[in-house]
């Protein structure tokens, strides 16, 4: 139960973060706030400050930051509609980019804590496509097509994206197999196309990497890794999206809601308590990160009721000189947001049905 409850934690401070952004630049842009609140439903317990009121609601998941005349017309000087087209895109940006941010903080953690996996070939088997090719141990990659490659992670997620396709690999090569920052690097090419792997099902390039991580050597080594784990959750995100259109994946199987996230974090920490409590804030920390930087992306798509929507119809207004008529604006978010509340319905079932 505890560890249920350490999920729903998590899910609830990425909430918070995401609405505090909002919430801090409408304040900043002398917005109105009517009510700051954590989590949907019925309130459990409120009360008023000034005049916003803060509200904690029955369901832990989701959460909102109403601001005076948000979706129609208030005179109101304090509302919404009523400040500059760039104070409003602030406001709704904020939301995503605290989550990134936030995100950039895990990142942190995993990465003082653990370091950073580099890709670096420990074996390459006899009569693989990357032995034909020539690839060696020891040998670094660098780019796999026009993908920068800056650790292992990334060569198991662009095989698994783009299943089949003809690679060219540019990586480097150290005299006597070994990396060292004081010798030069010899940079190669190599060109092979993965094979399918029966036992697997996936394809492959006929390699494995050293399971180690390297520490960071200096301050901007250790944010030039952190900040590597953030766009590598960015770049998963994006590919998770782009196979699920192009049908690689199944929706099924690989999207899950908040009661879904919720069990899978709960099920990590409790194998996490047994590990020790480095462990466990490794895991704590590597969930934060992946969700929220889902959670900041995903609400950058334009899509209407979401964040990207609402500032793709603010960008059209800076390009028209004049905002789009607020009434049908209103419209397209009412009518996206019933889509998506079909589908986190849609979404919810699926989570029950693998819980049963």
């Amino acid at each position: 139960m505890l560890n249920i409850l350490a999920g729903i934690l998590l899910f609830g401070v990425l909430v918070l973060v995401h609405e505090f952004g909002h919430f801090l630049f409408a304040k900043l842009n002398g917005i109105g706030v009517v009510e700051f609140s954590i989590g949907m439903g019925p309130r459990i317990w409120s009360f008023v400050y000034g005049e916003t009121r803060y509200s904690v609601k029955c369901l832990p998941f989701g959460g909102s930051c109403m601001m005076i005349g948000e979706d129609a017309d208030n005179p109101d000087p304090k509302a919404f509609n009523n400040k500059s087209v760039w104070a409003r895109i602030s406001v709704i940006a904020a939301g995503p980019i605290f989550n990134l941010v936030l995100a950039f903080l895990f990142a942190m953690v995993i990465v003082a804590q653990v370091g950073h996996d580099m890709p670096v070939l420990y074996e390459v088997i006899e009569g693989s496509p990357a032995a034909e090719a020539g690839l060696q141990p020891g040998d670094k990659l660098t780019r796999i097509n026009k993908r920068k490659i800056s650790s292992r992670r990334d060569v198991s997620m662009y095989l698994l994206s783009h299943p089949g396709e003809p690679l060219t690999i540019r990586y480097e090569r150290y005299p006597d197999g070994i990396e060292d920052k004081k010798a030069k690097a010899e940079q190669r090419v190599a060109q092979l196309t993965p094979k399918f792997n029966q036992e697997y099902q996936s394809y492959m390039m006929g390699v494995s990497f050293y399971g180690n991580y390297q520490k960071a050597e200096n301050p901007l080594e250790f944010l030039r890794y952190s900040f590597y784990e953030v766009s590598y959750c960015i770049s998963t995100t994006v590919d998770g999206i782009r196979m699920l259109f192009q049908g690689q994946m199944k929706v099924e199987d690989s999207v899950a809601g908040p009661v879904g996230i919720v069990t899978m974090v709960g099920e990590t920490i409790e194998e996490g308590q047994r590990a020790g409590l480095a462990a466990l804030i490794n895991i704590f920390a590597t969930w934060g990160l992946l969700l929220s930087a889902t959670l900041g992306i995903m609400n950058l798509l334009p899509i209407p009721a979401l964040d990207g929507g609402r500032l793709l119809f603010l960008l059209v207004e800076v390009l028209r000189g004049r905002p789009i008529n607020p009434e049908k604006e209103g419209m397209v978010h009412a009518a996206g947001m019933v889509v998506l509340m079909m589908l986190m319905v849609l979404v919810l079932f699926n989570d029950i049905r693998k819980l049963l």
